[in-house]
């Protein structure tokens, strides 16, 4: 398979990412932006990455819009991490979403995030057919998350 990854330039990782997490960590969201930290999968240091979650039917996600990342292979490894905003830190579990089951999610990220990640989804849109979706699908992680204790 080959995976699909859509590296941000020089402006989006130092002077976007850097702002929005930032504000996050002080407590600021953007849209709901959170700050995910998940565990290195071969240092086990903390990584850091800003993150819009989805609620979507009383789940919540996590879609990589750049798809096959740093933060998705960690994920995979760690099986969870943690979301924070300012002080406030929500640890989760995290079990991906099969390519099947993504469509109604991607959409309805789309929906939310279009203007700030549409440039990652090859012209597919909120009002793309079920058939898109599922065609890029596999280049988009997707990640149902639990909050624990």
């Amino acid at each position: 398979m080959t995976q699909h990854v859509q590296k941000p330039g020089w402006f989006t990782v130092n002077v976007l990412n850097r702002t929005v997490a930032l504000l996050t960590e002080r407590g600021i969201s953007l849209r709901g932006s959170r700050v995910l930290a998940v565990r290195g999968r071969k240092t086990g240091e903390w990584r850091h990455t800003p993150v819009n979650p989805l609620t979507l039917d009383g789940a919540q996600y996590l879609v990589a819009a750049r798809g096959h990342v740093q933060w998705t292979h960690n994920m995979r490894a760690a099986g969870g991490g943690e979301l924070r905003l300012g002080k406030k830190v929500d640890a989760f579990t995290a079990v991906e979403v099969p390519d099947d089951e993504k469509p109604d999610i991607l959409r309805a990220y789309l929906k939310r995030w279009k203007a700030e990640v549409g440039a990652f989804f090859g012209g597919v849109g909120p009002d793309s057919s079920d058939e898109e979706l599922r065609r890029i699908a596999p280049d988009h992680p997707v990640f149902r998350i639990t909050t624990v204790g």
